[in-house]
């Protein structure tokens, strides 16, 4: 596109953009450039076109310094697959050392431009321009986005080249754009690994798979570029707690091309030497990798063959892939649960049109114990309530005829809001809940429900945990924590040290925020593999109901619907099962495509977990 050009003289640079519109090949151009005066920024390209494709146009003869800078940051985005337009705006040299993929800096708007203090004149044969916006966030050379604040300010240095053609020759690594280009080039997937703090690497127990969020080019072979960033290994904050079954050094062989199905849907990816000799247990756990991370990807793919030097090592379709690893999202379960006007537990089928709850067999809701909160094991075979004046935490089965028995924990809180929060039950069949006793806060664990609690360290919290949610996957979990009156959902995972029949010792590590525009966080609950839900409040908003991803970015999916006086909220991982939030119409759900539908009376609904 813009090859075509005719002429020598002056001419402004401008992307070409692509897009269907009725079933015509629609063709735009954008961003002119003033012949004089300060650079302005790049206007992003309107979120709503989607489908639009985005061609970089190569640098003008004798283009002045503003022009060339235009240019390149329009080039940045682009769907030119490694950027060859991009850096022909760039000196020989500067071609060579820029590394694109070094991280993506996300801002506000497009990045404003303009000519440096001090920086020099056309006059002069070299000038330079600043670079600046409010960063939203960055992505880095592993491709993990990260939200970020405060204002970015970069210069970029142009000068003449032998043939008196203005070049860049020295500019930060990696590139700039605003949002909604950002959200137009990129897009968030999961790519998974195993967790490694529930089963151990060669474990005869079925791994637990774990997603770990990336962002990549939309547009640009995002097959490829998946297997290819699942290959490297996990994000550094993720790495800590999971494993890969790829050997160390396991990458695509060389010339092996774009990633593409064939007509069956069969994916054939050729390794390097690295994955030769591997038995069909380990290969299985590597095909099943693949898969998961490439679920939701187009065009579809049903089965995965791995080959590495010339030879098959195994297949694996997507039907067989929940057989050999744990997916949380595969789970459905077979009951909601929530306590009824009685304050006793009680349950419906998942997903069913009920409105009429039964009891919940077993001593919480067949017993005269008064309950404000609950929690069901993922198996549903055991229970867990909280005292309806949040002092004693109970443990009892859902069999019929069970007795309860004494509470397996006591909080000391001077009032209600100051003792135990909504307990939550992990993979492997641990009870955790927060005491939020002023005097002597606490996160616990009871190891499969019962015996004496491990007290939880968590060494670099700063606050007081209000509520608490384990992943199905069992190596992450997210708090609500309040300070000074705000109050946050944090993100954290969970390390174990400790040998076989001993305690364990348990942390919390690494906690990062994923609302950081929220000032007040009312209630959450996960919401998929890598995705929870979120009532709260920005600051002098109003309340609302959001998606979140762990890594702090807003999922490419539809906001729940509104709903007012949102107390408590719960989704299963299983994202075909409707939201059922507790508001001041009781409990009510909302089915996919729908709007808001009333229940029941009750309070505190759960899913199990």
């Amino acid at each position: 596109m813009g090859a075509d050009r005719e002429g020598r003289g002056r001419r402004r640079p401008a992307r070409v953009m692509a897009y269907a519109a009725g079933g015509v090949l629609v063709l735009a151009g954008c961003a002119s450039m003033p012949d004089s005066g300060d650079l302005r920024g790049v206007e992003s390209t309107p979120r709503q076109e989607t489908q639009v494709r985005v061609f970089a146009v190569p640098p003008g003869e004798d283009a002045p310094p503003s022009e060339i800078m235009q240019g390149f940051l329009e080039a940045l985005t682009s769907d030119d697959p490694h950027y060859k337009t991009a850096r022909q705006y760039l000196t020989g040299e500067a071609a060579k050392t820029w590394r694109p993929e070094a991280s993506a800096t996300v801002l506000t708007d497009g990045p404003g431009a303009k000519p440096e203090p001090g920086g020099g004149g056309e006059d002069t044969g070299e000038i330079s321009y600043v670079l600046t916006g409010t960063k939203v966030a960055t992505v880095d050379a592993q491709q993990a986005y990260a939200p970020a604040t405060g204002v970015y300010g970069r210069s970029v240095h142009l000068t003449q080249d032998d043939k008196r053609q203005w070049r860049i020759d020295a500019l930060p690594q990696g590139v700039v754009m605003g949002e909604s280009d950002f959200q137009r080039n990129y897009m968030s997937v999961s790519k998974y690994y195993f967790a490694s703090n529930t089963e151990a690497a060669g474990s005869d127990a079925q791994p637990t798979a774990v997603a770990d969020p990336v962002y990549v080019r939309r547009r640009v072979e995002p097959m490829t570029q998946m297997v290819s960033s699942l290959l490297h290994g996990p994000t550094r904050w993720l790495g800590p707690v999971v494993r890969s079954s790829f050997p160390t050094g396991t990458a695509l062989a060389k010339d092996s091309g774009a990633l593409t199905p064939d007509d069956r849907n069969r994916l054939t990816v050729p390794l390097n030497h690295k994955a030769a000799g591997i038995g069909t247990n380990r290969c299985e756990e590597m095909a099943a990798q693949i898969l998961f991370t490439l679920r939701n990807l187009s065009p579809a793919v049903d089965e995965v063959e791995l080959r590495a030097g010339g030879a098959e090592l195994c297949s694996l379709t997507q039907g067989t892939a929940d057989t050999v690893a744990s997916r949380s999202a595969a789970r459905h379960p077979d009951y909601l649960y929530f306590v009824d006007d009685k304050h006793r537990l009680v349950r419906i089928p998942a997903g069913n049109s009920s409105t009429k709850p039964d009891p919940a067999p077993g001593a919480l809701g067949e017993g005269d114990t008064a309950l404000r909160s609950v929690a069901v094991s993922r198996d549903e075979h055991t229970a867990a309530g909280v005292s309806l004046d949040g002092r004693s935490l109970y443990v009892g089965s859902l069999v019929s005829g069970g007795s309860l028995g004494e509470p397996v924990l006591r909080s000391r809180g001077p009032s209600e809001k100051d003792r135990l929060t909504t307990p939550s039950w992990d993979a492997d069949d641990g009870l955790w809940v927060a005491d939020r006793d002023p005097d002597r806060p606490r996160l616990l664990l009871f190891e499969e429900g019962k015996g004496d609690p491990v007290e939880v360290r968590m060494p670099h919290l700063d606050g007081r945990v209000q509520s608490v949610r384990v992943a199905a996957d069992g190596v992450r979990i997210s708090l609500v924590v309040e300070k000074g009156g705000k109050k946050t959902l944090l993100i954290g995972l969970i390390e174990r040290d400790g040998k076989p029949g001993e305690k364990p010792a348990v942390r919390v590590v690494e906690l990062r925020s994923a609302t950081p525009e929220l000032e007040e966080v009312t209630t959450m609950s996960w919401a998929g593999d890598s995705r929870l839900v979120v009532v709260g409040r920005e600051h002098g908003g109003v309340e609302q109901m959001r998606y979140v991803q762990v890594d702090g970015s807003t999922p490419d999916v539809p906001a729940p619907a509104a709903l007012t006086g949102v107390k408590e909220v719960t989704a299963a991982e299983d994202d075909q099962l409707p939201l059922v939030a507790n508001s001041v119409d009781g409990i009510v759900r909302l089915p996919s495509g729908e709007q808001w539908q009333k229940v029941t009376e009750g309070t505190a609904p759960v899913y199990p977990g």
